[in-house]
């Protein structure tokens, strides 16, 4: 999409983070906003800062739980309704829990993937007709440099941005199946500044954390709170090269260009079939 003004962007995770950065960068380029978060405070902030800095940018808000379809299908009557369509959809809401894989719930499995995975699934549900049939549109799908390598410590955050990454190859071959008019990216950014890293802030009451604080856990939380907090690009940065990315009709997008570095010494691994490969080797 080359030409943005004027059109529609829905975001998911709008109340903070990246969601709230590429809020901005779409508001700076003449779009409507449509946001969806858990967190009204911090949607009614985004709100408050886009005005601030593009003055008479149209936007609205609902409260939403991406894991469930009905609200995300909410979402997108919203975005018809006020503006009649939506043209650009950032599936962009996030969460993560960590620990070993034998010592994780239920529960977090249950949170983890119902926002990381479900959430883009029931996004490309609700919103990706309603391009198809106004014959425009492209959707941002967050995955992260954890669709691609694994670390230990976040098994499930792993397994949901590998099939995010999945999920959008997927999508953008099956919309040029059908000769849609619509376009796919897949954000892969590493670690930089968020509020991810407290998530559980927003988790629900129901889907407690009772995951043990075992040793190894706290470690590796511990370092993935360093490794955010130390983050060379900030949010900002990654949402101004994702929406160009955009405009350019990119596909992959690799804010942290030495992750495809990475991407080839995992393949490597598997050419060897020897060991597992560890990301955080010799760090």
């Amino acid at each position: 999409m080359k030409n943005l003004k004027g059109k529609v962007a829905v975001i998911t995770g709008g109340g903070s983070g990246l969601g709230r950065e590429l809020a901005l960068v779409c508001a700076a380029r003449g779009m409507h906003l449509v946001l969806g978060d858990v967190d009204e405070p911090g949607m009614q902030e985004t709100q408050r800062l886009v005005e601030e800095a593009v003055p008479g940018t149209r936007s609205v808000s609902m409260k939403l739980d991406v894991s469930k379809l009905a609200e995300v299908q909410a979402l997108a009557k919203l975005a018809a309704d006020t503006f009649g369509g939506a043209h650009l959809v950032f599936n962009n809401a996030g969460v993560s829990s960590g620990g070993p894989l034998w010592e994780c719930t239920e529960a977090d499995w249950v949170w983890v993937t119902g926002v990381n995975m479900y959430g883009v699934a029931w996004g490309i549900k609700a919103f990706v007709p309603m391009m198809i049939e106004q014959d425009e549109g492209h959707v941002v799908n967050t995955a992260s440099a954890a669709g691609w390598v694994n670390s230990p410590g976040g098994g499930i955050y792993n397994a949901g941005k590998h099939a995010v990454v999945a999920i959008s190859e997927t999508l953008a071959l099956d919309l040029r199946d059908v000769q849609a008019n619509v376009g796919v990216s897949v954000l892969c950014p590493a670690f930089f500044p968020t509020a991810i890293v407290d998530a559980d802030r927003n988790r629900p009451a129901e889907l407690a954390d009772t995951a043990p604080m075992s040793e190894t856990r706290k470690r590796r939380e511990e370092m993935v709170r360093h490794a955010v907090s130390h983050g060379r690009l900030s949010a900002a940065e990654i949402a101004e090269m994702t929406v160009k990315a955009v405009e350019d009709e990119q596909f992959y997008i690799f804010p942290h260009k030495k992750i495809k570095q990475l991407i080839k010494a995992r393949a490597e691994a598997a050419d060897q079939e020897k060991e597992p490969f560890d990301t955080m080797a010799g760090r």
